[in-house]
């Protein structure tokens, strides 16, 4: 008779945990820990399972399952993607709720992390399994399907769901999770429902399922025909032009393109997610593209004949909504690990790992170069534009009130490639992508840190927390208008518990600046948008609120610095990145100039306008609406 294979005696939370600690990526011959740590906030749908089991792993060992207290259910999601992100993706944090409004928090955080291809492990109590009572505490009932709970809400914002309804159905759904974690092409939100009662319930576990497991990371390489195809076209192209993604800081592709670059003269333009690929002052960076890039690229961009790009989405802040490609022959070759995105814009397909792919294209092209006139024509162009940066970041003098671009342009004297700055919404993403003079250094390439896949108000503070945890010995700056401070300052009480330094920079304007300006263009004259009392005629139109963000900062635990001029703003700057406690530099922006408009070249963006109304401003504004929908162009 054989032997019974050895089991171990677990609750599911207690076995899930214990898992989890055993699970590996590699990539490149370096192993890394998989989930290093869970997030939580207990209720009655969690404590007594995965708080209980916090304990029996070892919540305070580094070799169990280290556990981080947050204060709210989306900003600890935002926390854990931030630090998946700033790991290169090789390592993720899970985050634990209760039943009910603590899971629907989840959500926003979900759908972030999978829109930006960002691994996060979520494990959400869930009503009970047996349905001893129905209904319980926090369940919603719907009366067409008993299996239905508000934890299905995650379904479309999760890259892998399931419901653990039973002790031994955690097995293949958590290698499942695991798979789906680790794969670069696949990864985002990964949710494991765990209903109270299965969470406490013991089972025989095989010792087989707590063995480590090793999820390598492999960098795909494209097909050789499609190679063939890509360097025809590179060949043919007269005004080639790079346009790089996320995915190229993903893969950790950087020298590659930088590589691909150095040879072939080609520029190098980049979306939110891919700046800092290559530094600024590389000869053939030409900055950001699209509705918030630099004139120098987008011009590019309109007459370019063959647009290469490499890890990105093709958003429609990155193509102008349809507008920007001008060029009456234009193709496009895309480089992607995946090919969902790999086909878009028509294109040619290299389906691949972008470092692979890139090195795979350096090697065919090594004698190819781009026209010594279209080298000096776009290295010309970037001159002009560094100029314009510099006379946007200067101020009159120190005793001046600051704009938003001379805030960034008094940090910009402070920082080196150690630093991280994180941004995520308002007008500030505008003002990074086309002004924001990103280093790299030490084969770091990670300074710049702005989510604009979901550009979640509210991201940046938890974000900073999280990317701190991954990076402690490196300056992390949150940059926050007053809006999106108001969105989610909870994780400051983090920061400060964990004696974590980040800083946290609020500029205040007063109301929501970037949706005011938005709102002005399309016709909709800043309605709603100031922070005001209401006035006699219904708007919010009268005084400015009296808030004091500041305050609330200090309040929360933070040593927080007024700054009121330019001399001011300075000072407190390099007093906060010297800091070894959490600081906030706080400074009202001259709101004259709150959002720095690029020269011509500006691209557009659609946001519908009103097609009848009787205000002459979106009159005018749906006769501007309709000349540039007129340019818009399908890429087949």
């Amino acid at each position: 008779m054989p032997t019974p294979a050895p089991t171990r005696h677990l609750t599911t939370a207690q076995a899930l945990l214990t898992f989890l600690t055993h699970q590996h990526t590699e990539r490149d011959g370096i192993r890394h820990r998989l989930i290093t740590a869970t997030w939580g906030i207990f209720g009655h749908g969690n404590v007594a399972g995965l708080g209980q089991a916090l304990l029996e792993t070892g919540a305070g060992d580094s070799d169990g399952m280290p556990f981080l207290q947050g204060r709210n259910e989306q900003a600890m999601v935002h926390a854990a993607t931030a630090y998946a992100r700033q790991q290169g993706r090789l390592s993720a944090h899970a985050v634990t709720t209760s039943i009910g409004p603590g899971a629907t928090n989840l959500v926003t955080g979900a759908a972030l992390a999978t829109i930006n291809h960002l691994p996060v492990l979520l494990l959400p109590g869930d009503t009970f399994a047996a349905r001893p009572a129905d209904p319980v505490l926090q369940q919603l009932e719907v009366p067409y399907a008993g299996d239905v709970s508000v934890n299905d809400c995650l379904r479309p914002v999760s890259k892998y769901f399931d419901r653990i309804t039973r002790p031994e159905a955690l097995i293949p759904a958590a290698l499942a999770a695991m798979r789906v974690l680790a794969d670069p092409a696949e990864t985002g939100a990964v949710t494991l429902c765990l209903p109270q009662d299965v969470q406490v319930e013991a089972y025989d576990w095989p010792e087989e399922f707590f063995a480590d497991r090793v999820w390598r990371v492999r960098a795909q390489e494209p097909d050789q025909r499609d190679l063939f195809d890509a360097e025809a076209a590179l060949r043919a192209a007269r005004r080639p032009l790079l346009v790089v993604g996320g995915g190229v800081r993903h893969s950790g592709a950087e020298s590659a393109l930088g590589r691909l670059a150095a040879l072939t003269k080609i520029p190098v333009a980049a979306t939110q997610a891919g700046k800092g690929a290559l530094p600024y002052d590389h000869p053939a960076d030409v900055g950001g593209i699209g509705h918030t890039g630099t004139a120098t690229a987008n011009h590019l961009a309109r007459t370019a004949d063959l647009v290469i790009g490499v890890g990105t989405r093709w958003t429609d802040f990155t193509t102008a909504s349809g507008t920007l490609f001008q060029h009456p022959d234009v193709r496009f070759l895309n480089i992607n690990i995946t090919g969902f995105d790999a086909h878009k814009m028509g294109g040619l397909t290299l389906i691949g790992d972008a470092r692979a792919t890139l090195a795979k294209l350096a090697n065919l092209a090594h004698d190819l170069r781009v026209d010594e006139s279209y080298e000096a024509e776009y290295r010309t162009a970037k001159e002009s534009w560094e100029a314009y940066v510099s006379a946007v970041y200067a101020a009159p003098d120190d005793k001046a009130v600051p704009t938003q671009a001379q805030v960034l342009g008094v940090l910009d004297t402070l920082v080196t490639h150690e630093d991280i700055l994180i941004n995520a919404a308002g007008s500030l993403p505008g003002d990074l992508h086309k002004l924001w003079r990103t280093r790299s250094g030490g084969g770091r390439h990670d300074q710049y840190h702005v989510e604009y896949g979901y550009s979640c108000m509210g991201y940046e503070i938890p974000a900073a927390v999280g990317v701190q945890l991954a990076a402690a010995d490196r300056p992390v700056w949150a940059l926050v208008g007053d809006g999106t401070y108001l969105m989610n300052p909870t994780e400051i009480v983090t920061a400060v518990q964990e004696r974590l330094p980040i800083k946290v920079v609020i500029l205040d304007n007063r109301g929501y600046a970037s949706i005011g300006g938005l709102s002005e263009a399309v016709g909709g004259e800043r309605f709603g948008t100031d922070y005001r009392f209401r006035a006699c005629d219904g708007t919010y139109t009268g005084d400015p609120l009296p808030l004091d963000l500041a305050a609330n900062a200090a309040a929360l635990g933070m040593r927080t610095l007024r700054a009121r001029t330019i001399g001011d703003l300075r000072e407190a700057l390099k007093e906060a990145r010297a800091s070894t406690v959490p600081t906030c530099v706080y400074v009202e922006t001259e709101t004259g100039d709150t959002v720095s408009g690029p020269p011509s070249g500006a691209a557009w963006w659609d946001v519908p306008v009103a097609e009848t109304a009787t205000r002459p401003s979106a009159v005018l504004a749906r006769e501007e609406y309709g000349r540039h929908v007129a340019a818009r162009r399908h890429h087949l």
